[in-house]
């Protein structure tokens, strides 16, 4: 007699961002092993054409918009790794600032008080749904120092141009699609120098919850480019209280606490939001006077680069009851390494965008736990 899983884990990729071939293989693996770790059978990619037997875990590449979800029965957390926004424009950088004056261009659903209530948790900028009002944003944000234009939807940096002039200003929005800058906005913020990014986020799976800080690695691309290498992650049992049990230094405990405001005022400025996975990067710098600077430079509610880490926490964690805390690391390099023999690999090949690829995940003891 074949028995009724309890669940079945899917993958669900809603557009075609995130689909190269290192992102979706990652995104298969993490997917199985999370299937595991809730006791449910892994059936592969969402077929909405197929009548499961039992209900879905969904594992998106994207944060959901409300709709989306509804339509793939997500009604809360433990439904899926990941989140559900009411907008779309919720999940981009676009509600790290707020508009250089108020009632100008915004999305249906934009929250004016957002960016006041977040302005202790990021850094000086704002956001604009027009080249003329990102025009205004930028001249506003020239008069402390250089600033840095960032696309609202790419991630490791992508896109950004940073401007210390007027003129540099006009050219780099001469590069700006306006329809693009219409539907998703466009940011303008200060640039820090001689910066360390931290992540800071949590994960809840079945009856596990993870909290966890750490810091971004940079690598070479084959370009020779500087971009998103991995994490290196402190990953506590737990809430937030539990991580700040650990012994961390201040500029930890000033990026956890940034995390968490910007993560809070989220949450109440946009209620009926689902998170079940949340990260947040922290970038801490010195600012065009030779100040340091800290803040919140944006929110992924979604699978992520540091996945990997956060999922082999979780199995540590289920394994060892008594395990408080653990070390944790995902490694994303530019060509073809041999991983260490205890590492999870998640991609080892050759990706039709990017070249010869290794991505791996470690788990290693915590010292002080």
């Amino acid at each position: 007699m074949v028995q009724t899983p309890h669940g079945i884990v899917v993958v669900h990729v809603p557009n075609e961002r995130y689909g190269r071939a290192h992102e979706r293989a990652t995104r298969t693996e993490l997917a199985r092993r999370l299937a595991v770790l809730k006791g449910f059978d892994f059936a592969g990619a969402y077929d909405s054409a197929k009548n499961y037997p039992a209900p879905l875990y969904v594992v998106p590449s994207d944060t959901l918009v409300s709709a989306e979800a509804q339509a793939l029965g997500i009604r809360g957390e433990h439904d899926l790794f990941g989140g559900v926004v009411p907008y779309s424009f919720v999940a981009t950088k676009a509600i790290t600032h707020p508009l250089v004056e108020p009632d100008l261009a915004a999305p249906a659903g934009w929250s004016d008080d957002l960016g006041r209530r977040m302005q202790d948790a990021v850094l000086f900028g704002f956001s604009a749904f027009s080249l003329e009002d990102a025009r205004r944003a930028g001249v506003r944000l020239l008069e402390h120092g250089p600033a840095r234009v960032k696309p609202v939807r790419e991630t490791g940096g992508l896109g950004q141009t940073i401007v210390a002039d007027a003129a540099a200003l006009e050219q780099a929005l001469a590069f700006v699609d306006p329809a693009e800058v219409s539907r998703d906005g466009v940011v303008i913020e200060e640039n820090l120098t001689e910066v360390t990014t931290y992540s800071v986020g949590q994960v809840r799976v079945a009856d596990l919850e993870a909290t966890y800080y750490g810091m971004q690695r940079l690598t070479p691309d084959h370009r020779g480019a500087a971009v998103y290498g991995g994490s290196d992650l402190v990953i506590a049992r737990g809430g937030f209280e539990a991580l700040l049990a650990l012994d961390l230094s201040e500029a930890a405990r000033r990026a956890i606490a940034q995390a968490r405001t910007y993560d809070a005022v989220a949450a109440e400025s946009f209620p009926g939001m689902i998170l079940s996975r949340r990260n947040y990067d922290v970038a801490r710098g010195l600012d065009a006077h030779g100040r340091q600077r800290s803040g919140v430079l944006e929110q992924s509610w979604r699978m992520g680069g540091a996945s990997g880490a956060e999922v082999a926490a979780l199995e540590a964690f289920r394994a060892d009851a008594a395990l408080r805390a653990i070390r944790a690391s995902t490694v994303e390099i530019y060509g073809d390494q041999e991983p260490p023999p205890h590492a999870t690999v998640y991609f080892r090949g050759i990706d039709e965008e990017v070249g010869p690829m290794t991505k791996y995940a470690l788990a290693e003891s915590y010292d002080d736990a």
